[in-house]
This record gives structure tokens, sequence and C-alpha cells, in this order.
């Protein structure tokens, strides 16, 4: 298939996502509106059928969250929790659809389940807290600027150092003790305990191994912010591409060249 029918084929797809997305917000604003003026009886009825309707959005969720330890159902139920919790209390007039409403609400269920379920190792309560305010300061940036904020943005608004914000984005991938074994990047070599320093190893080389955090500095804000998507929340390569405004074909080649930056800068061998 060539690049041009690989486009082609990725706006009628995209096309088609977007009819069905327009048709489900139709679907279920008609609902809300019946349900807003139905009696009781006849109102939970609606409201069942649409969270029924709108389960996609809860899955979605759920999705960002997989592999940190929590079983996939486990975390569709929370997530479909927080739907239902989202679709009861919902107010047309505070939102302008019930996915804005409910996609925060859904988000804060999730978080709440792997705080007090889920830590193997218990960050501090103040960077427990700045998880919840991250991902909602991201969101409403994001739409305000038009654009995936800086972290220099996400500082000022949330009055933290990088440091700080550091420490948050590092404590989403605490609620279970990863192995030692697993490699520091995909593709590379190295794994964790390569970098890990070791008190009879000789400090030069500990110190050496060291270097990941300096490289990874040094990428541009886009590339970290992939690399943050693929690989801290495991989104896939189309979610990545919609979220940053390419092809699914183009987040690949993305991420083969910041692997390949890395394990060049590493002093790895290039596939």
């Amino acid at each position: 298939m060539t690049q041009t029918e690989l486009t082609a084929h990725h706006d009628r797809k995209q096309h088609d996502q977007d009819e069905r997305r327009a048709a489900r917000i139709e679907h279920t604003q008609r609902l809300l509106a019946e349900a807003a003026v139905a009696e009781p009886e006849e109102r939970e009825r609606l409201l069942a059928e649409v969270v029924l309707a709108n389960r996609c959005v809860a899955e979605s969720v759920a999705r960002r969250y997989r592999n940190r330890g929590v079983d996939d159902e486990d975390l569709r139920q929370v997530a479909y929790e927080g739907l239902v919790r989202a679709v009861s209390r919902y107010d047309p007039s505070r939102a302008d659809d019930l996915r804005t409403y409910a996609v925060p609400v859904i988000r804060g269920g999730v978080q709440r389940h792997f705080r007090d379920h889920c830590w193997d190792v218990r960050p501090p309560r103040r960077i427990q807290v700045l998880q919840g305010q991250l991902n909602r300061t991201i969101d409403r940036l994001r739409s305000e600027l038009g654009h995936e904020p800086t972290r220099d943005e996400i500082c000022r608004e949330l009055d933290i150092t990088p440091e700080e914000l550091s420490d948050t984005e590092a404590a989403f991938g605490s609620f279970t003790a990863g192995s030692i074994d697993r490699a520091v990047a995909s593709g590379s070599s190295l794994t964790l305990a390569d970098v890990l320093a070791d008190d009879d190893a000789d400090p030069p080389a500990a110190e050496a191994r060291v270097i990941l955090a300096p490289v990874v500095r040094k990428l541009s804000e886009r590339d970290r912010r992939i690399l943050y998507l693929r690989f801290f929340e495991d989104r896939t390569q189309q979610e990545i591409g919609d979220e940053i405004g390419v092809t699914q074909m183009q987040v690949s080649r993305l991420l083969s060249r910041i692997t390949s930056q890395l394990r060049q800068s590493l002093g790895e061998p290039t596939p």
C-alpha cells in the first residue's frame, strides 16, 4: 500500500469515527432531554440507555491506566461506575456536553482507586494531590491554549517547580514495583539494574550509567511528550497520533527516531 493509499485509508477511518461520534453525541443529547422531563421510572431507564451508549468514553479513560498493577477488568469496572455517577449528576447548564463533564469524573474515580488500593510505594500526600491537579490542568490548558502545554506553562499554572513536576510524573509509575530486569527503553539492551548504582561496582562505571536522565532531558518537548504517552500512559500509536495531530505511521517513525537517538547517546549500536 502506497503512502497516498495509507493516507486516504486513515482519512476514511477518521471520517467514520467522527460520524459515529457525532451520532452518539446526538443520540445522548436526545436521551438526556427526554430524561429531564420524564417520570422517575422512565428517567432511570433513559439514563441507563445513556450509560450504555457512552461506554466507550469510560473504556477510553480506563485504557490510559493499563499495565499499572490493576487488572483491566477492574479498571473498566471502576470507569463504568464513574460514568454512571457522571450521567446521574450531569447538568447541561454547567457543561457543553456529557463527555466534557464525564471524563474528569471517571478519571477522578480511577485515580482514587489507585490512591486508596493500589500503591506499592506510596508517594507523599502532596504528590498524590498534584497528580489529580496535573491531569485536570493539562486538559484545561490544552483547551485554552489550543496546543499541548509546555512544562513551563504547567509549572506556572500549578505554582510548582520543574522538580516537583518531574516527581509527580514519575509517581504515576509507582502503583506497583517494577522489575529491575526490565529495559529502560523500548529496544534497549540496558536494564534498570544496569543503571542502578552498585556499592561493589567501580564508581566511574556506575556514574556513567546514569546518563540516561540528562539524555532524555535533551530531547525536544514533543519527543519527551511522545515517550511519556507511549511508555508512561501506555497509549497506542493511534492514540498518540490523535493527540499530537499526526498519523499512526508518523508516530511509529517518530518513536523509531527517538529510541535510536537515545541508543546513540547511550553509546549503543543502532539496529
